[in-house]
């Protein structure tokens, strides 16, 4: 089984926070005994770093023990780095993507790994994704947008540019939504994360990017967010207002078949409904590993899906 959806912090990423730690304000806090430290960038975003993200042998070995055959690893988001100077974001970004290429190109059976890229600056991030595919990985994982900026802004384009040419993976991962109303009972995770992705996937698929990039193999996470479950009112839209269906070749419906997304939805039923609406090809296995809301081990196998996102088909 493949798991597509997992993160890990080597150890010459550890090693360049710890040296830069000034510089992107990095504090490790202590909040409970009975749990690791917590480690913050820029007083964002706090998250356990648990043994499994930064112990390689202990990562490999949960895996091979639930399982999964081949893993496509991830950098963290809260590592992505965005709202530092480009040049802080990218030079942590050559050392995250220069460690994971060597980490799964000696373990070439078990791993693949994806980049982390300088979405502040889209034509460093454009040349950063160049070099991680020449240096073997397969892609990129990118936020769902920043600054107030969708991923359809025409500011993106040198890199979704660079990602059509290499026929890459684009894995869009949310960071926990910002929104003041979900400041309690951890709604920035539970109903942020999945928003996140709803307008991120929203917004690329209105925009015609589909069509326009159609070489880029888009993964959602977390299923796609809410997007999959209200798109019959993106349908009605589309044949009502000219707004939303400028930008269109075809209904919404059809383009829900254009992306990826994994399984990490913890719900028989919806996963069923997901598999009916997209098909079986388009779903990969993933768990999210190791963060607390991960869905481990991937429950389901969804061999097409795997396939056909790995070798572009």
């Amino acid at each position: 089984m493949h798991d597509f959806h997992t993160h890990f912090i080597p150890e010459d990423v550890m090693t360049w926070i710890k040296d830069n730690k000034e510089a992107v304000n990095a504090s490790w806090i202590k909040k409970n005994p009975d749990k690791e430290e917590f480690l913050s960038i820029n007083n964002k975003w706090a998250f356990e770093l648990k043994k499994e993200f930064i112990d390689a042998d202990l990562y490999l070995t949960d895996k091979k023990r639930v399982g999964v055959t081949h893993a496509i690893v991830s950098p963290i988001p809260q590592l992505f780095l965005y709202d530092f100077p480009a040049e802080i974001t990218s030079e942590l970004a050559s050392v995250y993507n220069q460690s994971l290429a060597k980490w799964s190109h000696s373990n070439s059976q078990q791993l693949s790994a994806l980049a982390t890229v300088s979405l502040n600056q889209p034509e460093l991030a454009a040349r950063d994704l160049q070099d991680a595919m020449t240096a073997g990985l397969k892609g990129a994982i990118i936020g769902p947008g920043l600054d107030g900026k969708l991923l359809s802004d025409p500011s993106f384009i040198p890199f979704w540019e660079e990602a059509n040419k290499q026929k890459a993976i684009v894995f869009i991962h949310p960071l926990l939504c910002e929104d003041p109303r979900l400041k309690q009972r951890m709604m920035p995770n539970l109903i942020g994360v999945p928003w996140e992705t709803t307008i991120s996937a929203t917004d690329i698929l209105l925009s015609g990017l589909l069509d326009t990039y159609n070489d880029v193999r888009i993964l959602l996470a977390h299923g796609g967010g809410f997007l999959p479950y209200q798109i019959g009112r993106m349908n009605k839209g589309n044949d009502m207002w000219p707004l939303v269906s400028k930008s269109l070749q075809k209904e919404p419906t059809e383009y829900l078949k254009d992306f990826w997304y994994d399984t990490v939805l913890w719900n028989t039923n919806t996963l069923e409904f997901l598999a009916k609406s997209v098909g079986e090809e388009r779903i990969v296995p993933g768990s999210d590993y190791p963060f607390d809301l991960c869905a481990w081990p991937p429950s389901i196998d969804f061999s097409k899906g795997s396939h056909s996102l790995l070798q572009g088909k």
